[in-house]
């Protein structure tokens, strides 16, 4: 048997209890959902809206017209989640990203929302293609921090954007791409994207041919990391055929099972936070309400992210403070201690007591001409020339003028 052009894979990860993750590889749609809002919210909202979504698996005219089909079943996919949470209280603030592909012969189709991802190989390179609708991205694509910094961002977990009850008409990107033979497109949740490296995922898809053993690797690359999310990967290579179809259609993940609500009303509703957090970074749920597209709350955030980089600075700055202290105290008591140092050595051509010691730090001397004698060298005997043409320590002034009598005796 032929080994198939496209691939679903999904993983629970080694610390959830649940996979909240949903993914569906079909005919013409690909599509990962990753779900949030807690153990009986998250797995319930992906599920819900890869069922809705995979109604649009079939064949399109223009990819343009698929485009539309596929924006259209996310936006209905998200009234269906605000009706569901309408009948099951308990689920209040549950929500999902959803990134989803249709090929429509040589071109792609996408629809995007949340931080799932949509990334192509194509000619040894894999490029991200999709963005991500969260906080920290706007920072960067504002300019007030970089790619790298993002990565580590405390409010890396923060979503602007998702399916869910939150926003009746929610603004889902949208694009058509050209695709040629030997591309291999791949979506996946955050749980592969956050903790498997953009070279690591290069090199699986470089060099595991089979869409489905590269999607199992990759999943398994997430696992050697630790994978304390959920991770799912939906693949799909092009080829001359124009084939890429997974037949019959495979579902993993939460939508591949029976929907579960959870009856138990007395659970506290989960609301916003935890929509807008990945269920495993995120903190104790804030009963207080939140619209994504706040410009109230984006200030707020930036604001904090601005305090956050000014306490840095600070900190910074009290350090180097301290530590430029530090280092000037050790200097001024080094010195000091120099100054109690005397020896005898020549000072242009006589016999002159100096105060320090007979190093320089760098252009810095540690010693300075405390009395000159009038004893020039040339009278004296050449072992005592050389004496004090090498200097002669003294452990204080008292024994350098000793010396120096020695020395005047030594020359009549």
């Amino acid at each position: 048997m032929a080994d198939k052009k496209s691939a679903a894979v999904s993983h629970v990860g080694k610390i959830r209890a649940n996979n909240q993750d949903s993914g569906y590889a079909g005919s013409y749609l690909f599509v990962v959902a990753d779900g949030m809002g807690g153990h009986a919210g998250g797995d319930v909202a992906s599920a819900i809206a890869i069922r809705r979504i995979s109604e649009v698996d079939k064949k399109y005219t223009s990819a343009h017209d698929a485009a539309f089909a596929l924006q259209s079943s996310l936006i209905a996919a998200n009234s269906l989640l605000a009706e569901t949470v309408f009948e099951h209280n308990e689920l209040t603030g549950m929500g999902t990203t959803v990134s989803g592909l249709i090929r429509v012969d040589n071109q792609i189709a996408m629809a995007h929302i949340g931080d799932s991802r949509v990334y192509r190989y194509r000619g040894g390179k894999l490029e991200q293609i999709s963005t991500d609708h969260t906080f920290v991205q706007r920072l960067v694509d504002s300019g007030r921090i970089t790619p790298e910094e993002a990565a580590v961002h405390p409010r890396r977990s923060v979503l602007m954007r998702v399916l869910g009850d939150v926003d009746a008409a929610p603004e889902i990107d949208t694009e058509v791409f050209e695709t040629a033979a030997g591309d291999r497109w791949m979506i996946c949740s955050d749980g592969l994207s956050s903790y498997v490296s953009d070279d690591r995922m290069e090199h699986v898809l470089a060099t595991v041919p089979d869409a489905q053993g590269a999607a199992e690797r990759l999943v398994k690359e997430s696992l050697d990391q630790g994978a304390p999310d959920n991770v799912t990967v939906v693949l799909l290579d092009i080829d001359a055929t124009i084939d890429s179809a997974h037949i019959p259609p495979i579902t993993v993940g939460s939508a591949a099972s029976p929907l579960s609500f959870d009856s138990d009303s007395t659970r506290r509703a989960l609301r916003l936070p935890t929509l807008l957090l990945h269920p495993l970074k995120a903190t104790q749920p804030d009963p207080s309400h939140f619209e994504p597209e706040s410009d109230d709350y984006l200030d707020e955030l930036i604001e904090e992210d601005r305090s956050r980089q000014r306490r840095r600075r600070v900190t910074w700055l009290v350090s180097i403070i301290l530590i430029v202290l530090a280092v000037t105290a050790a200097i001024v008591v080094g010195y000091n201690w120099t100054q109690t140092h005397y020896y005898v050595g020549n000072d242009h051509g006589y016999v002159a007591i100096y105060r320090g010691v007979q190093q320089n730090l760098g252009p810095i001397a540690l010693s300075t001409v405390y009395e000159k004698t009038d004893i020039p060298l040339s009278q004296l005997p050449s072992f005592n020339r050389g004496q004090v043409e090498a200097t002669i320590s003294a452990a204080n002034l008292s024994l350098a003028k000793d010396i120096v009598d020695r020395l005047a005796n030594a020359g009549n």
